[in-house]
């Protein structure tokens, strides 16, 4: 009896990576090819340095993501694609089988996942207003009658609109294409707010050569679980993905990872973040999960 249960254990793998590849998988393998979506100024998430490369603390993920489908697939020579999308046609992208992997601080939520898949969490974050310190605007009732920035296409402008009209707010509400736009818009009087999440909102503020005249502020108004985007209906490429996030979070090596990007110099002016892991990381380190907040 012994003897069946350790040859069935041993067993187990090879039958796992006998079996025909499906999904994005086949499309991988028969493309010879992953195409990952990335974000161009998404710091300290997805983005692009001063040599024009993507880094970022989700996009290591996808790479890990990247090596484990190789050894799976057993293409040592798998190429890799990337390509910027943005906060408006990420999903759309994903649905038309134009990108295959999308992990840049995306938030997994019910209403998404009626489109999308999206993996075990890779971390948490908050919603809060960036503003300058001498606007006037200390908490998120004194944005009334203001002009608000908000990233086009987030579950950021979502809140936001969703918020006016259930408050009966008089806002002017402008979307940009992406962080940067947002809190130019702050920077040059366009706007009197910008609101996203709190850790983009941060590696703003610390690249910034005028860092001391911002504050972020107000009651974060949403929590955010952060995952990698996948296709929808397709659980053996979940499960693969899953599966390296998990390993990364109980190994240790994604606290390793979070105090490189949060908590160390990083491109692309060794700006530090300044932000420790907290304690709601640290349980999702110890017990992975793909659970949402709605």
């Amino acid at each position: 009896m012994k003897l069946a249960l350790i040859l069935t254990i041993l067993l187990f793998p090879a039958c796992v990576h006998a079996e025909d590849s499906t999904g994005t998988l086949k499309k991988v393998k028969d493309a010879n090819l992953l195409v990952i979506g990335y974000r161009e100024s998404s710091v300290p998430w997805s983005y692009l340095d001063a040599n024009q490369k993507v880094v970022g603390y989700s996009h290591e993920v996808a790479l890990k993501i990247y090596d484990a489908i190789k050894a799976d697939l057993h293409m040592p020579g798998l190429q890799l694609r990337e390509i910027p999308i943005t906060a408006q046609n990420r999903i759309s992208l994903m649905q038309n089988g134009i990108i295959d992997l999308e992990c840049n601080g995306t938030t997994n939520t019910s209403e998404r996942r009626k489109q999308v898949a999206f993996s075990n969490t890779i971390a948490f974050t908050q919603t809060q207003l960036l503003t300058k310190k001498k606007s006037g605007i200390h908490e998120f009732e004194d944005i009334a009658g203001k002009t608000v920035a908000v990233t086009a296409g987030t579950t950021s402008e979502r809140y936001l609109r969703h918020y006016a009209d259930e408050k009966k707010v008089t806002l002017n509400i402008v979307p940009t294409r992406d962080h940067s736009q947002g809190f130019l818009m702050l920077q040059t009087g366009r706007a009197d707010a910008f609101f996203m999440d709190r850790d983009v909102l941060g590696s703003l503020v610390a690249k910034a050569s005028d860092k001391a005249d911002y504050v972020i502020t107000g009651k974060p108004q949403t929590k955010e679980a952060l995952a990698c985007m996948l296709r929808k209906d397709d659980p053996q490429f979940k499960a693969l993905v899953d599966r390296v996030i998990a390993k990364m979070q109980t190994s240790g090596e994604a606290a390793k990872m979070y105090d490189t990007w949060f908590m160390a110099p990083i491109p692309p002016n060794g700006m530090v973040l300044n932000a420790p892991l907290t304690d709601a990381m640290r349980d999702l380190y110890a017990h992975p999960n793909d659970q949402s907040f709605d």
